[in-house]
């Protein structure tokens, strides 16, 4: 029999090491399992999934290629900053393509968040064990995993929110204006993601006057208040001064033909709005999300972790009080169903589909911090149970292939499959003459899945083109993709009535979209070739 046995002393150097460099393997494997996952989810046809997806990498597109690129492509339907991040990128067929010029965003912040929650449970005091659960729960979701790999904003979104709930924690313990600043910066880059960031805003600058004011008086709140709501709201300042410069309407966001309120009352219309002015149903909606996205073991792991740090004597309160920016996404999301601002179907509860219940994965960073809390602070005889449990959870997870943003993405209302219609276009469309005449808000998963280049596509964005092909469509389009007698898809109801559209044949109906194409005795009158180059 062989005795090997390790000098003390070599434990010792081993154990140093590893203390000195275990942040940089940690973030190494972090990097690892961010690019597997982008590959592992592509190459199964899950990446581009979710029809948003598509849309946001299409916007991107339109500003760099199409009859009228441009920064006016970015719109008012979404926030602006995803978009301008693809630009260096998005130029490239590839990038656009797989979807990487959206998924790079995402897979960077799924990397920076990993680093955001080891370092806010250091500033708790939590131990290196601690950190690393921390670290643990929030990388190996699944749900996590799948949309780092995606075009889709919430990954950024929550990169921002947890910088700035971080740096918010360590103004507040060292009283740094560099760490205001950054706190400010961050909840600024939050506001032009997604409208989350506009509540996040609100929520650090109460904390932040709360603070100052227990600290220093009235006065000394009410000038920091103000400072910090310039540097934070700076972008909804510049949000509110696009729209009005280019819809003439500061809030044609939130109010215009596109925006999620005119969806919501459509829904409020057919009567499947079950959450506006209903909070108990609100609450539970996004609670069921919120479990479906984190696990309802996880979930309760973290509401003790939160439990035990706010109950926790040693800590000091104004560290207690940082903290309550986790919180802002719970509170935002339910508060956006109860007015009717959000709709977010749970199968079984709410809709007879899932959608939207991505929502949900907004709190898993929050709960990865609690939860890490609670292991680190939890006695021996409690912990290694806990970490036993954590372990069959985490593994008839991946074993089970369990994550509802794929079950959302894959075969919820949150995915188009419009292979046929696409296909239809790719195969037919791509090496004739002449343009198509589309609704980008009704099918940009369409113009994504046909391949074909954006200066194939007549819509709403393209101007003059637009303008001129709604009025005469058999001078424009050879093609045209709508919903027959669906008044909301915009191309139909505004061409429905004129006498260009008399000339067109229903060649190809299918689920999602039919395809008209002009008679070809029409064929030597239409349009061509790019005349309107130098569009403003």
């Amino acid at each position: 029999m062989f005795n090997i046995s390790i000098p003390t002393n070599a434990v010792e150097r081993i154990k140093q090491w590893f203390i000195k460099y275990h942040l940089h393997l940690l973030m190494f494997l972090v990097t690892v399992i961010s690019v597997y996952c982008f590959v592992h989810f592509l190459q199964n046809g899950l990446g581009l999934a979710y029809n948003d997806a598509r849309s946001h990498l299409n916007i991107g597109r339109r500003v760099v290629e199409g009859l009228k690129p441009g920064f006016a492509q970015i719109g008012s339907v979404w926030l602006p900053l995803p978009h301008v991040l693809m630009i260096p990128t998005i130029w490239n067929d590839f990038m656009w393509h797989t979807g990487l010029a959206g998924a790079l965003q995402s897979m960077i912040a799924f990397i920076a968040t990993a680093y955001l929650i080891y370092r806010f449970l250091q500033h708790l005091g939590v131990s290196i064990f601690g950190r690393l659960m921390g670290v643990l729960i929030f990388i190996t979701n699944i749900n996590i995993l799948y949309l780092q790999s995606t075009a889709m904003t919430e990954l950024l979104l929550i990169a921002t929110m947890t910088a700035a709930s971080y740096y918010l924690l360590v103004w507040i313990e060292k009283q740094q204006m560099v760490d205001f600043i950054r706190t400010s910066f961050f909840v600024m880059l939050a506001t032009l993601i997604r409208y989350d960031g506009w509540f996040l805003l609100f929520v650090t600058a109460m904390i932040v006057t709360i603070f100052i004011w227990k600290k220093s008086g009235y006065k000394a709140a009410e000038g920091t208040f103000l400072l910090f709501c310039t540097l934070g709201g700076f972008g909804v300042i510049l949000w509110l001064l696009w729209n009005l410069i280019i819809f003439g309407d500061p809030l044609y966001f939130a109010f215009g033909p596109y925006s999620a309120h005119a969806q919501q009352t459509q829904l409020a219309d057919a009567g499947i709005l079950a959450t506006e002015h209903n909070l108990p149903l609100s609450i539970k909606i996004y609670l069921y999300a919120l479990i479906y996205n984190s696990n309802m073991f996880i979930t309760l792991l973290g509401l003790a972790g939160a439990v035990v740090l706010y109950f926790d004597k040693k800590l000091k309160s104004k560290i207690k009080l940082g903290t309550i920016a986790l919180f802002a996404p719970l509170v935002f999301n339910v508060i956006a169903l109860y007015f009717g601002h959000s709709v977010l179907f749970v199968q079984g509860i709410s809709g007879n589909s899932w959608f939207n219940v991505r929502y949900g994965i907004m709190l898993v960073p929050s709960i990865a911090i609690f939860a890490g809390y609670l292991l680190d602070r939890a006695r021996a005889s409690v912990r290694i149970p806990l970490l036993v449990a954590l372990s069959f959870v985490l593994l008839f997870s991946f074993v089970s292939y369990d994550a509802v943003t794929i079950d959302d993405g894959r075969v919820g209302s949150s995915q188009k499959n419009v292979t046929e219609v696409s296909g239809w276009l790719a195969e037919n469309a791509k090496d004739k003459e002449g343009f198509i005449l589309i609704s980008a808000a009704s099918h940009d998963a369409i113009l994504f899945s046909s391949g074909l280049p954006m200066k194939k596509f007549i819509h709403e964005g393209t101007g003059d083109y637009w303008d001129s092909a709604i009025a005469s469509p058999d001078r424009w389009a050879r093609w045209i993709i709508l919903r027959t007698n669906d008044d909301n898809d915009q191309t139909f109801r505004l061409i429905k009535n004129t006498p260009g559209f008399k000339r067109y044949k229903l060649i190809k109906t299918y689920p999602f979209a039919d395809i008209y194409q002009l008679d070809d005795k029409y064929l030597d009158q239409l349009n061509t070739t790019e005349v309107f180059p130098d569009q403003n």
